[in-house]
């Protein structure tokens, strides 16, 4: 299975999210998946493709030209594809990927996971959808999506096609029921 992963190219303030993010690699490495993400050496997506790659697994880095023009994506990829911009990018992560799993990241990483969930709910895209709530960093969006099933504008049916997880093994677990 390939699984895409959208998360920060920085590392944040919680070192126990980068703990999160190398175990997860490693499992992605040890379990014969392989990981779609970014490209990049920075951050989390360092992280992530470093563990991928150390537990002997593949890692398909999708990077913009020019963030490869600026020497940011991680050399040791398995494959390095390389998209004239951003929304070609995310077009080419959807189609590589058989799950997606957004980390906690910043505004790129919720609007491509917000494509996804969008995707999921239509029935446009089958899929695994999963938000890691590490230390409850999904809470609000949790909260917001709620919020529209109560006010009709959601329906139950489609967000239960949207998973949130408290750990990296409650991931593992979904991706294993898929």
């Amino acid at each position: 299975m390939n699984i895409t992963v959208y998360l920060a190219s920085s590392e944040g303030k919680d070192p126990t999210l980068r703990e999160a993010v190398r175990a997860f690699g490693t499992w992605i490495g040890e379990s014969g998946n392989a990981l779609v993400y970014g490209g990049s050496k920075s951050g989390l997506m360092g992280v992530l493709a470093e563990s991928v790659i150390e537990a002997g697994g593949e890692a398909t880095g999708v990077e913009p030209q020019f963030f490869i023009d600026a020497v940011l994506q991680y050399e040791g990829l398995t494959r390095l594809i390389a998209t004239k911009d951003m929304t070609e990018r995310k077009e080419l992560m959807i189609e590589l990927g058989d799950a997606f799993i957004a980390f906690p990241g910043g505004t790129g990483t919720l609007e491509e996971i917000a494509e996804i969930m969008s995707k999921v709910c239509l029935g446009h895209l089958d899929a695994p959808c999963i938000l890691y709530n590490h230390n409850g960093y999904y809470e609000g969006l949790k909260l917001q999506l709620r919020t529209a099933v109560e006010q009709g504008l959601a329906s139950e049916d489609q967000l239960s096609r949207i998973h949130f997880a408290d750990s990296v093994e409650e991931i593992e677990e979904i991706l294993e029921k898929a």
